[in-house]
């Protein structure tokens, strides 16, 4: 197979596997990869994933590549607390959950941390243009549950959480619902106290 033909078969994808590859073509030569990278045809990402060099790399293709790096998972804890304006400050790395163990990987883009969680709390996340993203409440509901300790204002307050982003950006109701689906007393007395501080005025 010649790059053009390559790449009119697996262009649409834009991020691609070997695995792809294989899957439409038992025999492809995983050779011609390394040549097309060494003519600038390709990037490699990480081991047995590549991106085509003419991609425009952008967030949202950061979070894509999130997505196809690790399956299943989605994008959520401080990559959409900061997408959502609920803190200042970018994330040095794209954040997702995984129902797969926790995982972290230096790729030539960025750094791509995945926490695991378990099966049944794997809902609350969008779908759009393939891209799987929590929402915000799924999001603090996410990070809350993985990282499990007493909070007072103060941390509310280090983590730098902007209370009016909060009021414009996360649905209180969808917030609350979705912590009953989670069960867990302890989630349940963090959340709370978060919404306390919230609509807390100094």
């Amino acid at each position: 197979m010649n790059f053009i033909g390559f790449k009119n078969e697996f262009g649409c994808l834009k991020e691609f596997s070997l695995a792809d590859i294989r899957a439409f073509d038992s025999g492809f030569d995983r050779r011609r990869l390394s040549e097309w990278q060494e003519k600038g045809y390709i990037r490699k990402i990480c081991r047995g994933h590549y991106i085509f060099s003419d991609i425009q790399m952008d967030e949202n293709m950061l979070f894509k590549m999130a997505n196809r790096l690790r399956s299943p998972s989605y994008v959520s804890l401080e990559s959409v607390f900061f997408l959502n304006r609920l803190v200042p400050e970018a994330v040095y790395s794209i954040t997702s959950v995984s129902t797969r163990r926790t995982f972290e990987i230096q790729t030539p883009f960025s750094r791509f941390t995945y926490r695991k969680l378990d099966r049944k709390f794997f809902f609350g996340y969008e779908i759009s243009d393939g891209l799987r993203i929590a929402s915000p409440e799924k999001a603090v509901l996410d990070y809350f549950y993985l990282n499990a300790k007493p909070y007072t204002f103060d941390d509310f307050d280090e983590m730098r959480f902007s209370r009016e982003e909060f009021h414009r950006n996360v649905n209180m109701d969808a917030l609350n619902r979705y912590a009953k689906q989670f069960e867990v007393s302890s989630l349940s007395k963090r959340i709370s106290l978060l919404v306390k501080w919230i609509g807390h005025n100094d």
